[in-house]
């Protein structure tokens, strides 16, 4: 059975991120959990330190909140497995969803990247789990809700695509949600490390493009279910989140997009994100001042 190496990144995330690793040194094969810390403050680390006592798990402290990105690649160098998997605290994983991936990574050599089925706490699907690109057109569209003047169609498609039926068997998607990331070692060498210039958000997207653009596929297995507290790790500092959210919306947009798009639909399109991040941070000002 072909070695999996699993990174998380960790910032106060409470019990969530032992109960994920309890479930993920279950899996049958072999394995290597390694926890990148962003200096929590929320006892997460010495909790699963006490809980936790395994040689297949290790835990590196960075004593300060590197963000995502960099948080993962600063234990990369580490990760000897055959597939990589990034994953979330805040998910929980059972080993025979981890023996499944791997399979059909393992039969599948030009797969670079996978996610699966990810649901809510309540059972419902994530909307981020399938998803195309959101190019500056769709976000246009989007943010100025314009669908409905439109038939779907080559021009105008959704973003998230959880209010369509559910496949039956693995298809090739544009992008999938970085909560559950499982990575070709041979994929990752060619395409390179998450882009730390991403703090939160967006990182995600940033590798889905680039893995497309290298030629590697990326696959969407729907028989894989797995799930996600989503927001449980940053309810806490919701307006602070929103910001580097929007801020990766924009770092995306002029890396990827700003020779392809003419430039007065570019500043429409960061203009609007600006505002965004606007309305979103009035609405969560009374939850930022209690948190």
């Amino acid at each position: 059975m072909s070695h999996l190496s699993v990174i998380i990144v960790n910032f106060n995330s409470g019990e969530l991120v032992t109960a994920c690793v309890r479930n993920l040194l279950r899996y049958p094969g072999k394995l290597q959990v390694l926890v990148s810390d962003n200096g929590s403050c929320d006892g997460s680390i010495c909790y699963l330190q006490e809980e936790v006592r395994d040689n297949r798990l290790i835990i590196r402290l960075n004593h300060e909140n590197l963000g995502f990105s960099a948080g993962a690649n600063r234990v990369l160098p580490e990760a000897g497995g055959d597939f990589v998997l990034f994953l979330n605290p805040d998910c929980l994983v059972k080993p025979e969803a981890l023996t499944e991936m791997v399979a059909f990574m393992s039969t599948h050599a030009d797969v670079g990247m996978s996610g699966c089925l990810i649901r809510n706490l309540n059972g419902t699907e994530q909307p981020g789990c399938r998803r195309r690109v959101p190019t500056p057109w769709r976000t246009f569209v989007r943010v100025f809700h314009l669908g409905f003047l439109m038939r779907p169609g080559k021009h105008f498609q959704p973003l998230y695509l959880h209010k369509t039926p559910l496949p039956d068997v693995p298809v090739d998607i544009e992008a999938i949600s970085g909560a559950f990331m499982l990575v070709r070692r041979a994929a990752l060498i060619d395409v390179g490390p998450l882009d730390a210039g991403y703090f939160l958000h967006c990182e995600d997207l940033d590798w889905c493009m680039r893995f497309r653009d290298k030629g590697w596929r990326i696959v969407f297995v729907p028989n894989v279910t797995i799930t996600h507290a989503k927001g449980a790790c940053s309810e806490s500092r919701p307006i602070r989140v929103e910001w580097h959210k929007h801020r990766g919306m924009i770092r995306f947009y002029l890396k990827f997009f700003r020779k392809q798009y003419p430039l007065p639909l570019m500043i429409l399109v960061m203009f609007a994100v600006l505002v965004r991040f606007v309305i979103i941070t009035i609405t969560l000002v009374p939850r930022g001042f209690r948190g």
